[in-house]
């Protein structure tokens, strides 16, 4: 049996696993356990009421935190000309076309967010294998094919999150750090979540949004009342 040290048992002392905890309480209680000796990521998972093995039923967005991620994001964008100079005027790490193809082809993926123009994306389609496992391949519904470069990138540094449901039905995402005030949290929390809510598919019956948990990176997980995430 795995050894629990000292920290996580004290980090789950108080927490009721089986109560459905208001949201206010529960970042609370996640904010005072996030002990780490660094700036622990807060993370929202949702289980959603949908099979995300039917076409009708994939959830699938992007989410503008209004306080950010508290997240340092590299970008890397394929573009050429004018649209390549406002990508690295915008603070792109990485810009280019073929170069980077190969780049990525080679093994060097030192970006956390991809972004192309559309006249680019047949070239970045060879790459599908290579950036769809890693969710990092452009796509329209999220905004990363776009002919404004400028933009996205701005979008992806200033706290833009995309989500995507998993095979289980969760979407799950980190919505700011535990050295944020509990009202930036909060407002991270409900603006996701909303995100979330209003990219409901077409094939989902029953709850959507069946239950939510928030938790930090090394601390333990909090049950939350849906109706405490919506309610703001």
């Amino acid at each position: 049996m795995a050894h629990v040290g000292k920290r996580v048992v004290a980090s789950r002392e108080g927490i009721d696993r089986n109560k459905l905890y208001a949201i206010t309480d529960a970042v609370k209680a996640i904010k005072e356990r996030a002990t780490a000796k660094f700036d622990e990521t807060i993370e929202v998972a949702l289980n959603l009421g949908v099979d995300p093995r039917h076409a009708d039923q994939m959830v699938r967005g992007v989410c503008q935190l209004p306080n950010g991620s508290g997240r340092s994001v590299r970008v890397a964008v394929f573009a050429r000309g004018p649209k390549a100079d406002e990508a690295k005027k915008a603070g792109a790490e990485v810009v280019g076309a073929e170069d980077l193809l190969e780049q990525i082809q080679g093994g060097n993926i030192n970006f956390d967010r991809c972004i192309a123009t559309p006249d680019l994306m047949p070239l970045v389609g060879r790459l599908g294998k290579v950036l769809g496992p890693r969710g990092l391949m452009p796509n329209p519904k999220v905004g990363t094919v776009t002919n404004d470069v400028a933009g996205a990138v701005a979008a992806a540094k200033g706290g833009a999150v995309e989500f995507r449901v998993e095979k289980a039905g969760i979407v799950h995402a980190g919505i700011g750090k535990a050295s944020f005030d509990e009202d930036k949290l909060i407002e991270n929390i409900r603006a996701f979540t909303d995100a979330v809510v209003k990219a409901k598919p077409t094939g989902a019956k029953g709850t959507y949004l069946q239950r939510v948990a928030i938790s930090s990176t090394m601390g333990p997980g909090v049950k939350v009342d849906p109706s405490t995430v919506l309610g703001g």
